[in-house]
């Protein structure tokens, strides 16, 4: 990053207008804020940080060359959501995810609910390497059953997200796991194992927080299970065939296919499944006398595409049984291209650079190092919108900052990852925070209170280094080394 001419307060001046416009509108708007309104807060950031870059004579070719740049960025992320919404159309109308919440309802006692959704979550992105392939997948079928049990969903959100960025975490297939290595200068399973130091104390906290709030949960009474699970049954043709989908994406994932491709196989599988289990489905969904080609064609494409509900006979199920397809994650999309606009003018005009400079002035000691490093990912993922910005360029500025204290460059990639990777989901306009809100159904500042992982790991990486816990300097690593 080049070196800034902004003043300190002109670098923040954009993020501070930007968080009271935001805070304002979701005063007015509340849960419909993503609906459009703070896409537009965030196009009034981004000129906001324009006005600041024009006074200092930045030219506005560059400021829109670095927006079209981070656009280019995002446009992988942008047709995952794009495929994750067709996936959840056709997995609804083939039965996939009413199979899962109908053999959930049958396994997951109430009482173990909660950890039990960390726990599955966790293994499914450890195996994965995603957190986004999780929450699509199972995630949604653990919305439904914890919706169906009585749960509410922001507390199941949670559930789903803090193993989920467990996995995606630790996972040698995750993309930031390798990436915030690569960005220190350490290999990955160094860095996997140094992570554990700080990972599995934040995990088994995370655990006994969800055991705690499943025993308090009173739902006792409030659903009645078999009628839940006879109404699935009535409407759906359920069997243990249809977690051949789902199987099948997860081992795709695992075989390293891409994501894209992936969720296409699986939005096609899911189709196809369609047709063989859920005719007599197909055609009352279909409003037609007589079932034809084209009626059954037109019931697959406005699943993938357009909002597609299902009648059952039990109230509870009416608002869980829908799927919103890909123009349900339009809105999702457009807040990311918006984040996108802010975070390209801000980085354009030196803001980002000169705020990453005043952190690292802070970093006298180890602890202000560490302490700075997490300063520097959470304000990134706060103006830059984009998780992998949050890990890159503060390991970029603070790689050569470890080295000169003498601390092994894993203390660095694990910070970036305690306070990087997790935090994305966190904030409303990042991609992560928005993608998972979109898929989940639950507004991110909704859900925010229950990833207890996601928020509890900068405060444990902190702690360590203030407690100097194995704090690995580069000595001692040359001393293990040579012995």
């Amino acid at each position: 990053m080049k070196k800034s001419n902004l003043k300190l307060w002109e670098a923040f001046l954009p993020v501070i207008i930007l968080i009271g416009m935001l805070a304002f509108n979701v005063y007015v708007y509340g849960g419909d804020a993503l609906e459009g309104s703070n896409q537009f807060i965030l196009l009034l950031g981004g000129a906001v940080a324009a006005i600041v870059g024009f006074f200092h004579k930045i030219p506005y070719k560059k400021m829109i060359g670095a927006v079209a740049e981070n656009l280019k960025s995002t446009s992988g992320a942008i047709l995952i959501l794009l495929m994750v919404g067709s996936l959840a159309g056709t997995w609804l109308i083939s039965g996939i995810i009413p199979a899962m919440i109908y053999y959930g309802l049958q396994i997951l006692n109430p009482t173990v609910f909660l950890p039990a959704t960390v726990l599955i979550s966790s293994f499914i992105s450890i195996a994965t390497g995603s957190s986004w392939t999780t929450s699509a997948t199972t995630g949604i079928a653990f919305m439904g059953i914890g919706g169906t049990l009585g749960f509410p969903l922001p507390m199941v959100a949670g559930a789903v997200l803090s193993g989920a960025y467990f996995g995606d975490k630790l996972s040698p297939m995750s993309d930031t796991t390798n990436l915030a290595p690569a960005m220190a200068g350490t290999d990955l399973f160094t860095h996997i194992r140094y992570m554990m130091i700080t990972t599995i104390p934040t995990y088994i906290i995370t655990l006994i927080v969800f055991i705690i709030l499943g025993l308090n949960m009173n739902i006792a009474g409030e659903t009645n299970v078999s009628d839940i699970s006879l109404a699935i049954k009535e409407t759906f043709q359920i069997n243990a065939w249809l977690f051949l989908v789902p199987g099948m994406v997860i081992l795709l994932i695992i075989f390293k296919t891409e994501p894209l491709i992936a969720l296409l196989a699986g939005t096609i599988a899911g189709a196809i499944f369609a047709l063989i289990f859920q005719i007599p489905l197909l055609h009352e969904i279909s409003g037609t006398e007589t079932l034809t080609f084209q009626s059954i064609y037109r019931v697959i494409m406005d699943s993938i595409t357009i909002k597609t509900t299902i009648e059952t006979t039990n109230p509870i199920l009416q608002n869980l049984f829908v799927a919103k397809g890909m123009a349900g994650m339009l809105p999702t999309i457009w807040l990311i291209i918006c984040a996108m606009v802010f975070g390209g003018i801000m980085e354009a005009i030196g803001a980002l650079s000169r705020i990453s400079d005043a952190l690292l002035k802070m970093a006298n000691s180890i602890f202000g190092l560490f302490a700075s490093t997490v300063a520097s990912c959470l304000t990134l993922n706060l103006t830059a919108s984009d998780q992998y910005l949050a890990i890159v360029v503060p390991g970029r500025m603070f790689a050569e900052a470890y080295k000169e204290k003498g601390l092994a460059p894993e203390n660095l990639s694990r910070t970036l990852e305690d306070s990087g990777t997790v935090t994305s989901v966190l904030v409303p306009w990042n991609t992560c925070g928005a993608y998972q809100s979109g898929v989940l159904g639950v507004d991110t500042l909704a859900y925010l209170p229950y990833a207890v992982f996601n928020y509890l790991s900068p405060f444990t990486t902190l702690l360590v280094a203030a407690l100097r816990i194995k704090i690995r300097m580069i000595k001692d690593k040359k001393a293990d080394t040579l012995s």
